[in-house]
């Protein structure tokens, strides 16, 4: 199994966030999770990054149990994510913003650093060809000296794809990556999603836009106040009562 949760589950006080979650994702597969507001998709997020712990259930990546890790040490083993909310550096210029995100890349020491050897020189060109074959990539090569905060909104949310991939990750995880985008731009960042997978990226993603959802999963897990209710391919998923009750009440399904 390329990546698996186990009966996760965390609670804040009495509420159980999410609640005895299993689900796994193939290496090279679109998966993603949706569900009502509430319902413990970004919380699930924090668990697989390490900004939160659970409180019972295993993370396995590649046969490796991650659970507990720090964010630092799970992004070292190739899982990275983008935010919710914007999550750039806005007073940095596109491309320096890239460079920053590639991180978990870096390898040179504090001597390599302050006396500027040969070794780390290099590592900061290999540095700056990555970010600028990232901006190209995604079409932002023209910003690239642009201040983040100067970029529209759509271009804000590729360049924190972009930071997500400068980290050459794995297994990437895309919380509401078309948030606030216009239908041209949904279109556009989906087919970037599409060309990131085709370079062998494993795609977990977070989206409430279902024509989105719809269109680029390969399966589709579905919750509802932190359980999964659902589970399959696009087709089966959204015929699936539960998940209609879960949108539209019982009422609406039933009537």
């Amino acid at each position: 199994m390329y990546f698996s949760i186990e009966n996760l589950g965390i609670a804040f006080g009495g509420l159980k966030a999410v609640d005895s979650l299993s689900f796994h994702l193939n290496q090279g597969e679109i998966v993603s999770l949706i569900g009502p507001n509430g319902a413990g998709k970004t919380t699930t997020f924090n668990l697989i990054t390490g900004f939160l712990r659970p409180n019972q259930g295993r993370l396995i990546f590649k046969e490796k149990e991650i659970t507990n890790l720090p964010p630092n040490k799970i992004a070292r083993q190739g899982i990275t994510r983008t935010f919710q909310k914007t999550n750039i550096f806005p007073n940095v210029t596109v491309l320096d913003c890239v460079i920053m995100g590639g991180y978990r890349r870096v390898r040179e020491n504090l001597f390599d650093i302050l006396f500027q050897t040969q070794s780390f020189k290099k590592a900061e060109k290999d540095s700056r060809d990555q970010a600028e074959n990232i901006l190209e990539f995604l079409g932002l090569q023209k910003k690239k000296e642009v201040l983040a905060k100067n970029l529209a909104y759509g271009e804000q949310r590729l360049l924190e794809i972009a930071i997500g991939l400068a980290a050459d990750p794995e297994l990437l995880l895309l919380d509401e990556p078309v948030a606030g985008m216009n239908p041209n731009e949904s279109e556009q960042a989906m087919s970037l999603i599409a060309k990131i997978r085709q370079k062998g990226v494993t795609i977990l993603l977070v989206e409430h836009n279902m024509d989105v959802v719809m269109n680029i999963s390969d399966r589709i897990v579905v919750l509802d106040h932190g359980r999964k209710i659902a589970e399959g391919e696009p087709s089966q998923v959204q015929e699936d009562e539960k998940v209609l009750e879960a949108y539209l009440g019982k009422g609406f399904v039933c009537a």
